[in-house]
């Protein structure tokens, strides 16, 4: 099974557009979301309502989890604590009550998974470090990773996750992490690996191009993926609105 996976989107309509566009030559068999559909952007409706059609399911993210009232962001800085207020503000019945119900975490395979789903090994979708899941931890450097080795027993083969908003790879042994850091690799027997999806509509590794990614489950084959799409009319958009400009700005850099 063919799986297209992303992240972040970030009521990034543009970005959003052209991610989804692109899975379309993918040959993909589902798409998964990871989290953070809405904050920073100027389209959270538009896009909740993309995801919610496209998507198989869709886990939830930390700016899901404060727009919806599901955690405190109080601690947040002012611009981004100011956004999800607007959001939450702007929401639809369905889409606030879709963000509601967002799983922490969606696990498949194993022996008594369902049908399509690997039977040989463990997947699990999760939006930060799938250790203390609702505290939304943050894994972008091996370090981070590391702290998932005391768990080793209960991590899933391969856990996919966002967040951070960077195209990272770590696999990791029972003693030791090392970053992978191709962009195409085949997952090895004996690892069990952490894969950080990037991030759609706000990516931070000074690549300004939508970060989407697809995991082949038969071949165990992982790829990240990046796809051009209309920046300037993103950043428009969270120019005219009650937004704070660096959300468009830094669009145009990808940080």
């Amino acid at each position: 099974m063919r799986v297209g996976i992303f992240s972040d989107t970030h009521s990034n309509l543009e970005a959003l557009t052209a991610v989804l566009n692109a899975f379309k030559s993918e040959g993909v068999d589902k798409l998964v979301c990871l989290g953070d559909t809405v904050g920073y952007g100027a389209s959270p409706n538009e896009c909740c309502d993309l995801v919610r059609g496209a998507s198989a399911f869709t886990i939830l993210g930390n700016h899901d989890a404060a727009v919806a009232g599901r955690m405190d962001y109080s601690y947040y800085y002012d611009a981004a604590r100011q956004a999800l207020d607007l959001h939450a503000s702007m929401l639809t019945p369905d889409n606030m009550k879709w963000l509601q119900t967002l799983p922490y975490e969606v696990r498949e395979g194993g022996p008594e998974s369902p049908n399509g789903a690997p039977k040989d090994h463990v997947i699990s979708f999760c939006h930060g470090s799938p250790i203390n899941i609702e505290e939304f931890e943050y894994i972008f450097a091996p370090e981070q990773a590391a702290r998932c080795l005391p768990e080793w027993d209960r991590l899933a083969d391969v856990t996919f996750i966002g967040h951070s908003h960077l195209c990272k790879s770590f696999a990791l042994r029972d003693d030791d992490v090392h970053e992978v850091v191709a962009q195409k690799f085949e997952l090895r027997t004996g690892h069990k690996y952490i894969i950080s999806v990037g991030s759609v509509g706000q990516p931070r590794d000074y690549d300004n191009r939508a970060s989407y990614t697809v995991y082949d489950s038969d071949q165990r084959v992982f790829e990240f993926k990046r796809v051009a799409y209309d920046i300037d009319s993103a950043a428009q958009k969270i120019f005219s609105a009650k937004l704070e400009r660096n959300f468009g700005n830094r669009l145009f850099i990808g940080v």
